[in-house]
């Protein structure tokens, strides 16, 4: 059996990537075999073909931290062959040969199995940024957050997790508003069901102070850094944050007073190593409670041989919504 596959060299500090043939005997370790029939393209993926983000642990790799498709062999007794599944993170395409292949083999632990009311596309549609989005929703309305308690923002809002957030936020019955660097999709945005488009600037001004008005009940960060700490300052007494990602830096420049004085929480999103009993959990809620309307409408479909240039342009910041890529052609 050969198969094709995107792969990534390194070559001193440079990385090299191009589509090859593979064959079984390349396959990692695993104890099951899945015929890829979608991935999908996220900024950690695009990070992968970057040596110096040091996200990938050993070269030469295969990248793709999400894959869906059907089970070809298992030496697990819970998987059967023709089961549809799900494998997002763990060690996928930053350890392990990824989801940018015809054919995977993964460990069956990181294995959900497709829910009901919900198709291979549609979960690549969401793939991890949708589950990070999901895992954002969740978490805020565990920490009590509901409609009635005021607007939402969301960061990043045109990105894979921002977008999700915003038309998962929209179908929960929360008024939205978005911010962003890309003025040019505000249109995108209310057709998602966002009330106010807000610039970078308007959400982050040049000197960020500790306190500021109060303005949201609560916020989706997947951006991190200076924006992060400015929205923290703007939340509404009792409101949270939750944050899941770095693209604006690590470090938040803040300080303890919206924690202290206005009882804000900041809530670490981690969907890498989610347990599983939460992350079955929240699959379930994705093809059903938080399945947006507009699902359909977020969603860019490529090959396999167009990955390599949109991996570029996620990098640039110049993709919109989620690509998922198509392993049958």
């Amino acid at each position: 059996m050969s198969f094709k596959a995107l792969l990534v060299t390194k070559e001193e500090e440079q990385a090299h990537t191009q589509i090859v043939e593979r064959t079984e005997s390349d396959l990692p370790e695993g104890d099951v075999t899945i015929k890829v029939v979608y991935s999908s393209v996220n900024y950690k993926d695009g990070l992968a073909t970057v040596p110096k983000s040091k996200v990938v642990k050993e070269y030469p790799i295969v990248p793709g931290i999400d894959l869906a498709g059907t089970v070809t062999h298992s030496d697990n007794p819970d998987y059967y062959e023709g089961q549809k599944v799900i494998v997002t993170s763990y060690e996928l395409g930053v350890a392990q040969d990824g989801g940018f292949s015809e054919y995977a083999r993964v460990n069956s632990n990181w294995i959900v199995p497709l829910p009901e009311n919900l198709s291979l596309k549609e979960a690549m549609t969401f793939g991890t940024a949708g589950f990070t989005a999901a895992l954002s929703v969740h978490r805020l309305e565990q920490n009590g957050l509901t409609p009635e308690d005021g607007p939402v923002l969301v960061q990043g809002a045109t990105g894979g997790v921002g977008s999700m957030a915003v038309a998962m936020l929209v179908k929960r019955g929360f008024t939205v508003e978005a911010a962003t660097g890309k003025s040019e999709q505000a249109d995108y945005l209310k057709s998602l069901g966002v009330t106010t488009v807000l610039s970078r600037e308007e959400v982050t001004p040049e000197k960020v102070k500790p306190l500021q008005k109060q303005r949201w009940a609560a916020a989706v960060d997947p951006v991190g850094g200076k924006p992060l700490a400015s929205v923290l300052g703007s939340i509404q007494y009792g409101g949270a944050v939750a944050v899941s990602g770095l693209t604006a830096g690590v470090e938040v420049p803040t300080t303890v007073m919206p924690f202290i004085l206005r009882g804000v929480d900041l809530l670490g999103i981690d969907s890498v190593y989610c347990p599983m009993e939460l992350r079955k959990r929240v699959w379930d809620r994705l093809a059903t409670d938080l399945k947006p309307e507009q699902l359909a409408t977020i969603e860019n479909e490529i090959t396999l041989e167009q990955l390599p240039s949109t991996l570029e342009q996620i990098l640039q910041g110049k993709v919109t919504g989620r690509t998922i890529v198509s392993m049958e052609q």
